[in-house]
């Protein structure tokens, strides 16, 4: 088979396909939060199975395959300046647990590469480690590749480490010759230019102790990793990843709102492009799996994502929000490998509407700031903006250095680049050296002087504590007076910090003369930091104040936990007892369980799991909670919570007879609290991963109440019983179904009405008729029916419509076959007019239709039309 070009979805498939006709199971794509707790995201396509990898778990296959979504930020300032660098991207892997290894994982690789995907072998080399022999031998041997294009490489490339100890094991790599014209002389895979890593195995066959040596393991195992995107460029034949079909029609859209062409933008712009396409890709996934924007933890940096689009977006010249708009499209590519994307795109949107608002105007802020530096008097006599003026900028404000230099520009001053660099790198060693600092603020660390939060919080609602540490505007004050934003840390503190699921709790702060009301608490390295506002007096660092979180809120939340336990053992019992936590969110209002299920539960299946938990409401199961070693836990059956990192001591949450979980969460002393429970809805987010929405005690009252009113206000507006409100709905779509099909056949009635009027305006050019004209009022079906009828009419003719309401535009061309001689097609011709209104369009040389957004420019667009007409038709 030769190489041919094909779409990123058809790589994907052929891959998967390719593993399951040799026994691996296709298993669906793990979150992009991982049930790993020593990681914030899912960054490589083996993090799912690190467990079986580590002896941590027995393994369930002894192969699979999956096509995984992960996201890296290590290496984000290169994102849009290179050829590979992505945030988000698909991970392809096949892998085996102690099963097959060298000889087979080779074979397989070299066999999908050249006979699935048609890469010819000699335009591929291969790595190995240094003092792999073996691999060495099968590549040359059993695989037939000279020696000369196998290359040994040293530990730092081509061998893999779990950590300073455990299972590792010696990589070989793949890679695609973009310049085989160069010949096999000094081959160097390090010349990005000329080849592309595209293909990785890893062969963990040692395990290695505190002192650095090495021992055989007992299962060896099969690890590898096919980037989805790399591979679409090679098959593709585009210059960079984002050029393939899996991020480009995002780019464009970018594109198309900022009135740009991508193949005639600049290097900058193209980089711009790049960066939004990509991050657009990665923030909608993330929101999708339940990330949202926040000062700490992964929802920093979905912030910092989000952040960095819009920065991209001014600087190629958008001025509003757009960010939803571009999600629009990176969720289409998607929602049929991933279709929780189309199910939370209304979530998705509502984020990042709401970030990039927050952040434009914090974008106007440092303009306002900026303003104030050029007009310094310093900055004046030296015609230059300093580096730690331009930093500040950008470390505070998030103002990006290239726009600080454009509008330097502008006014006639220059930026000390130099002096902007050497503050970010020192401030990136001060970032490195203080790891352990906690991250207050969206922009960067604050040192604190703080070991950790006592909680108190599983037995008191409130208690005295001291103010330990107190941050506003992202530096730390002494002191913060009514209406400032803060984050504070305590010395001990009932309030429960968003872990485990659970969001943290709300409630207040208050002193003598001091109030603050508290939002929002999250926790880092056993740190409480609580998010308020100070509602009245002032807060002083040192300060004792009584904490006192809000008890109505706690109790919801303590519910809506317990009520998850509950669900997720209905679900094992019931369902499948295979079913494992995929994620959850425990809310105020809410709650929400991901688990692993290959297929969807059927109707009655929700209502017994949902009769099931009231039962267990109803019985007043009493809870114990105690804490035990983790070895004991496991033994007695507790079950793991999604996402939670365990101590050697764990706190067991058992309620005898129905669930014992590990969990660090609140919850009720006894199941009667809940009083009752209700699923919501019941849905697949993405391949083999379902989610079930619920509300549980009050919550469900709220959630009646609202029901109930819109039942009353459509049986009111009706005149019918509840009990026929569907029956009538059902009629209403049915005659509104009937009014649309006669509403359409009376505007297509209309235009045809209307395009015999202009008959007599069509204009003779040789022996061609030309029509040109605007139809107001008509819609793009209309338009195009109407243009096929004049055309007839007129015989050798090329007939140009065009509509244009507010925002929108239509247009349509019908040629003859002979206007087709003369060189002129429909849909190459209508594009190009397209252009004009600020669209593009096209379609078959004889009919093509096209749109735009700017109705102003549709009068001389067809003006335009009429001329290239006449010009091409002499």
């Amino acid at each position: 088979m030769s190489a041919k070009q094909l779409t990123g979805n058809e790589i994907r498939q052929k891959f998967l396909d390719f593993y399951a006709q040799r026994e691996h199971p296709i298993l669906p794509s793990a979150s992009l939060v991982p049930e790993d707790p020593t990681v914030l995201l899912t960054i490589a396509g083996m993090l799912p199975f690190k467990p079986i990898f580590l002896g941590q778990e027995p393994r369930k296959y002894p192969r699979a395959t999956t096509s995984q979504k992960c996201i890296r930020t290590n290496d984000i300032e290169n994102v849009g300046r290179t050829a590979r660098h992505h945030t988000f991207f698909e991970m392809l892997g096949n892998f085996s647990f102690g099963d097959y290894f060298k000889p087979e994982a080779i074979a397989f690789a070299w066999e999908l590469s050249t006979k699935i995907f048609g890469l010819p072998p000699e335009r591929l080399v291969v790595s190995v480690f240094r003092e792999d022999d073996e691999a060495f031998a099968i590549w040359r041997d059993k695989i037939g590749i000279p020696a000369h294009r196998i290359q040994r490489m040293g530990e730092e490339d081509n061998f893999w480490a779990s950590g300073p100890t455990g299972p590792c094991g010696p990589c070989s790599e793949i890679y695609y010759d973009f310049h085989p014209e160069l010949g096999d002389e000094n081959i160097d895979l390090e010349d990005d230019s000329r080849f592309i890593e595209f293909y990785n195995l890893v062969f963990m066959q040692y395990n290695r102790d505190v002192e650095g040596n090495l021992t055989p393991l007992k299962n060896r195992n099969i690890d590898t990793g096919m980037g989805l995107e790399r591979m679409a460029q090679i098959l593709q034949k585009v210059p960079n990843n984002y050029e393939t079909d899996l991020i480009f029609p995002i780019i464009k859209t970018a594109a198309d709102i900022a009135g740009i062409d991508y193949s005639k933008s600049d290097d900058k712009t193209k980089i711009s492009l790049k960066v939004i396409g990509d991050h657009v890709r990665a923030v909608a996934h993330l929101i999708a799996d339940g990330v949202t924007a926040s000062n700490v933890g992964r929802g920093y940096i979905l912030r910092r994502l989000i952040r960095r689009v819009v920065r991209h977006g001014r600087l190629i010249g958008i001025s509003g929000e757009f960010t939803s708009k571009v999600a629009e499209t990176a969720i289409a590519l998607s929602e049929n490998v991933y279709p929780n994307l189309r199910e939370r795109e209304t979530a998705i949107k509502a984020e990042l509407e709401r970030e990039e608002s927050r952040f434009l105007e914090t974008l106007e802020r440092g303009e306002k700031l900026l303003a104030e530096i050029m007009a310094k008097p310093e900055t004046q006599k030296s015609k230059q903006i300093s580096g730690e003026d331009a930093f500040k900028l950008y470390d505070t404000y998030g103002f990006p250095l290239e726009l600080t230099q454009e509008i330097a520009e502008e006014n006639g001053l220059t930026v000390d680049v130099d002096g902007f660099e050497s503050e970010m790198e020192q401030a990136r060693i001060l970032s490195q050296l203080a790891h352990e600092t906690i991250d207050l603020t969206a922009e960067g660390g604050v040192k604190l002087d703080v070991d950790q939060t006592e909680f108190l919080g599983y037995t008191d609602l409130t208690s005295p504590a001291q103010i330990m540490a107190l941050v506003a505007d992202g530096e730390q004050v002494e002191s913060a007076e009514t209406g400032t934003q803060v984050q504070i840390v305590l010395d001990q503190t009932p309030f429960y910090a968003e872990s485990g699921g659970q969001i943290g709790d709300r409630g207040f702060l208050s002193g003598d003369t001091v109030v603050v009301r508290i939002e929002d608490v999250q926790k880092q390295n056993n740190i409480f930091v609580h998010f308020g506002r100070v509602e009245r007096g002032i807060l002083q660092l040192g300060m004792t104040v009584n904490a006192q979180i809000d008890a109505a809120c706690r109790r919801r939340a303590q519910a809506n936990h317990t009520a998850t336990h509950l669900l997720q053992a209905a679900l094992r019992s019931l369902v499948d007892s295979s079913i494992s936590q995929a994620g959850s969110l425990v809310s105020f209002d809410r709650l929400r369980f991901d688990f692993n299920c290959p297929r969807g539960l059927k109707p009655e299946e929700v209502e017994q799991v949902e009769a099931q938990v009231n039962s267990w409401i109803a019985e007043a199961h009493p809870a114990t909670v105690a804490e035990m070693p983790l070895e004991v836990a496991k033994e007695k059956g507790a079950v793991a919570m999604f996402g939670e990192k365990y101590a050697d001591v764990v706190r067991v949450v058992d309620y005898p007879g129905v669930s014992m979980e590990l969990c660090g969460g609140t919850h009720v002393s006894n199941t009667a609290e809940i009083g009752v429970f209700k699923i919501i809805s019941e849905a697949g987010i993405s391949s083999g991963v379902r989610r079930i929405e619920a509300v549980a005690g009050l919550a469900v009252l709220d959630y009646l109440n609202v029901r109930d009113a819109v039942v009353k206000e459509l049986t009111d507006r009706f005149k019918i019983k509840p009990e026929e409100l569907s029956e009538r709905v059902s009629n209403l779509q049915q005659e509104l179904k009937e009014s649309q099909k006669q509403l359409e056949a009376l505007k297509g009635e209309l235009a045809v009405a209307k395009s015999d009027q202009l008959l007599g305006d069509a204009e003779t050019v040789g022996e061609f008729q030309i029509l040109v004209a605007e139809m107001p009022g008509v819609d793009a079906e209309a338009l195009k029916t109407a243009a096929e009828r004049l055309q007839q009419k007129l015989g050798e003719s090329s007939v140009v419509l065009g509509s244009g309401t507010e925002g929108k535009v239509s247009l349509v061309a019908a040629f003859s076959k002979s206007v087709n001689g003369k060189g002129l097609q429909a849909g190459k011709f209508i594009g190009g007019i397209a252009k004009m209104c600020g669209g593009g369009g096209g379609g078959r040389p004889n009919l093509a239709q096209a749109g735009g957004r700017d109705p102003s420019k549709l009068k001389e667009a067809l003006e335009s039309a009429r001329e290239q007409l006449v010009d091409g038709l002499k």
